[in-house]
């Protein structure tokens, strides 16, 4: 199914649509996606609260390296990809799925899916943007989805913003403007990103969703969106696919 034009609705229409896509790229994630030991939830948090995050690999927790419980250890394929040291700036809360590890329920991973608020103002952008460098910076991976095109306050894309926030590095310039980006926090204040960029009319590839910094499975984004779409009203869906 093609990426709809989601600047053709009402935000309130497309919230609507997001509750769907996280709820059901959760149960996808946790149907046949994550290897045993790991599961998506919804997951909320509000600044200043920020949960611990303790290292996996210590204490009898999983080795960041070993694929014995499933997951993918090579280097995923995207257009394109980057390693960088990152900056040291405060934190943000979140919002967003969160991959847990059985193990005291630890955060590994967060999925977050932008939506229009998260752009409207620029304190909403700077949460936006913090939500993520956030999460790498405590160990977090992150798996981020904008359906939505550059605005005045991410005039280069989404991933523009959060790599200058995380690194301050400037991105290589995208040639479509929807991003789907995920990040990988590797250890010592070191970042790889792996960018896939997305025009309306594209269908949405499988991303590679880490939940270590050796080892990542591939998010179900084309799955969920479909069934997502499969319950979505019916008016608003011609809405979207009318011409």
């Amino acid at each position: 199914m093609p990426m709809h034009d989601w600047t053709r609705v009402d935000p309130n229409d497309y919230h609507t649509f997001h509750l769907y896509w996280l709820t059901h790229l959760s149960q996808a994630l946790n149907k046949n996606r994550l290897p045993d030991g790991y599961y998506a939830m919804a997951d909320h948090t509000t600044p200043p609260y920020v949960p611990d995050v303790v290292t996996l690999a210590s204490d009898g927790a999983p080795d960041p390296d070993d694929t014995s419980e499933g997951g993918v250890a090579v280097a995923p394929r995207t257009k394109i990809s980057a390693t960088e040291h990152g900056r040291r700036l405060k934190l943000a809360g979140r919002r967003r799925i969160a991959i847990k590890h059985i193990r005291d329920r630890q955060i590994v991973a967060v999925i977050e899916i932008v939506s229009p608020s998260n752009k409207a103002k620029k304190a909403e952008f700077s949460d936006l943007v913090g939500k993520s460098v956030q999460a790498l910076r405590q160990g977090i991976h992150v798996l981020l989805v904008d359906p939505f095109p550059p605005m005045r306050r991410d005039p280069n894309g989404i991933h523009a913003a959060v790599w200058k926030e995380l690194t301050g590095k400037k991105a290589v310039n995208a040639d479509k403007p929807l991003t789907l980006a995920s990040y990988v926090a590797r250890g010592e204040d070191m970042y790889s990103s792996f960018v896939e960029p997305l025009a309306v009319g594209d269908t949405l590839p499988e991303m590679p969703l880490f939940i270590t910094p050796g080892r990542h499975v591939l998010a179900p984004l084309e799955e969920s969106y479909c069934t997502a779409w499969d319950g979505f009203p019916l008016p608003i869906r011609k809405l979207l696919e009318s011409r």
